[in-house]
């Protein structure tokens, strides 16, 4: 994960990088916001509705795992956190438990805002109707950072689309298709409006040709850099310890007053 993201331009001078586990104050904080939650109101995330249906029976940690966003959020009095639209729920709780806990306790965490993405939402390649994720056990249904070129063709010409030729975005009627082109204006920074103007006159069997083109040319120089920084595996533990001391700069503080205004003295 640290390789991926240093590969996809994280620059660790201006941000700080590092493993969440190694910064215990994440997990003392969920504890104390898991005190202020109520069970209904975790019932309800979508997430948890989603993946517990999907397994029978949902783990705890599962089921608790908002709280720990939230803790991840608040730990660092973080005003704004970019999220897709569906975590925008998940965030909707850290702000409830910004909000509790400063009741309670006085006020002390700001209530984080989202940063929507303007990117349009990225669907499976064997399922448009869903996400792409990178859980799901169909393997040509996602697209990964460490994809080989072949890999990546092989999964856009086996992508779902439709039996009509010509190339539109239309996400309701042709929602296949309108992935591709949302996943070809991702790649190459065009519009939508863009991508499918110059891809008139061309049937989708060569438009997927194009699509995998164009993701091959943004992705393979991650992918190499990804393998590069893998290599140097000194040069990604002094990133992420020299992340973590930082981080537990700004933690520890917070979480000393934490204790101190909920009694743990």
């Amino acid at each position: 994960m640290a390789a991926s993201l240093l590969a996809c331009g994280i620059d660790p001078e201006r941000s700080i990088l590092f493993q969440q586990s190694q910064v215990p104050e994440h997990v003392e904080l969920s504890w104390i916001l898991s005190c202020l939650t109520s069970m209904p109101r975790l019932r309800h995330l979508p997430q948890w509705k989603m993946k517990s249906k999907q397994k029978s029976e949902g783990s705890v940690g599962l089921y608790t795992y908002p709280v720990l966003q939230a803790a991840d959020i608040l730990l660092y009095k973080s005003t704004h956190v970019p999220v897709g639209e569906d975590q925008v729920q998940h965030l909707e709780l850290a702000q409830d438990l910004a909000r509790i806990f400063n009741n309670h306790y006085g006020e002390f965490f700001p209530e984080p805002r989202a940063l929507l993405s303007t990117m349009r939402k990225v669907k499976s390649l064997r399922d448009p109707a869903v996400k792409m994720s990178k859980s799901d056990p169909q393997k040509l249904a996602t697209i990964s950072l460490t994809d080989s070129p072949d890999d990546i063709v092989l999964k856009i010409r086996r992508a779902v689309t439709d039996f009509t030729s010509e190339v539109t975005y239309d996400p309701d009627a042709r929602p296949g298709v309108s992935n591709l082109v949302s996943v070809h204006a991702a790649v190459s920074g065009l519009t939508v409006e863009e991508v499918v103007r110059q891809a008139h006159g061309i049937d989708t069997a060569r438009y997927k040709q194009v699509v995998a083109e164009a993701v091959v040319q943004r992705l393979d120089p991650i992918r190499r850099e990804i393998q590069r920084l893998k290599d140097d595996r000194a040069h990604l533990e002094s990133i992420l310890a020299r992340g973590t001391l930082k981080a537990r700069e700004l933690a520890s503080p917070v979480m000393k007053e934490v204790r101190q205004r909920v009694g743990f003295h």
